[in-house]
């Protein structure tokens, strides 16, 4: 449990230390290198250039756990059919080009990109050098699944990091881009999955800041049963049974309008013992 304790530390720690940090959550933010080569320098949106360059940036982020891709494959992921071939190249060279000139400014011409590298006609971000917000969501995530069945007050401060760092959609800017959909679904569960967890493990000691953490998950997606079912648990715990049951019928109300079906029998038994009855 102590190396556990020491990567939660450190992945708090690895932010001060990049090169290139990256806000996805939200609000799209890049920060350069600065001082000691450690990102300090917010790059503003006329430093991009042309939208083209911000949006082959923000596939290479998407796109940062795979391998390096082919130029042709860039192309018609961000592009498709909206472009004809020639054009299409034209974009990505001009992407390109000023993808690498906003991250870095002073880097002579014909030398190599240092954030972004090229092997062939295949490109990819060199991701040592970054931090990057939804990798972090992701690893506190990790660790405080990791740390759940042995050491809950650390699965404690792993989840909370977590659901510090959402601080909306992912890559807000591109919400009709088909190459940012999956990713945004992964971590959109992803972060409701911690904000359950993190309510479960409050419950009994803090009733109040459960309540607060799903309706925070709630935010995210009207329909999570499990967000309602920890409100509703929440209120019982804090002898307000009458607002414990309007949260049953609330979420009543949002599963017959978004789908048409009913609460599931673990919801429909936690109403009866909050009513009163056995199940």
């Amino acid at each position: 449990m102590e190396a556990l304790e020491h990567q939660i530390q450190e992945q708090m720690e690895r932010r001060a230390r990049a090169a290139v940090v990256v806000h996805t959550l939200g609000n799209f933010r890049v920060w350069r290198p600065g001082e000691e080569g450690r990102a300090s320098i917010p790059i503003g949106p006329k430093e991009w250039g042309r939208d083209i360059s911000l949006q082959l940036f923000q596939f290479f982020v998407t796109a940062r756990q795979q391998r390096a891709m082919h130029k042709e494959q860039i192309i018609d992921r961000i592009w498709g059919e909206s472009v004809g071939d020639r054009t299409g190249q034209q974009h990505f060279k001009v992407a390109l080009h000023g993808l690498n000139k906003a991250l870095e400014p002073e880097r002579k011409s014909r030398s190599e990109a240092r954030y972004v590298l090229r092997q062939g006609h295949s490109y990819q971000l060199q991701l040592d050098d970054f931090w990057i917000d939804a990798d972090a969501l992701e690893h506190f995530i990790a660790l405080g699944n990791q740390a759940l069945p042995h050491r809950p007050d650390l699965a404690r401060r792993a989840y909370q990091a977590a659901i510090e760092l959402h601080h909306g959609v992912y890559l807000p800017n591109r919400l009709y881009e088909d190459w940012s959909s999956d990713e945004r679904e992964r971590l959109q569960v992803l972060t409701l999955g911690a904000t359950i967890s993190l309510s479960e493990l409050l419950l009994r000691e803090n009733p109040l800041e459960s309540i607060r953490l799903a309706q925070q998950a709630l935010l995210i997606d009207k329909a999570w049963e499990d967000a309602y079912r920890i409100q509703m648990e929440a209120y019982f715990l804090k002898g307000n049974r009458p607002m414990a049951i309007k949260t049953y019928q609330q979420c009543q109300r949002v599963l017959d309008e978004e789908f048409g079906i009913e609460p599931l029998p673990e919801t429909r038994r936690l109403l009866e013992r909050i009513r009163g009855v056995k199940a």
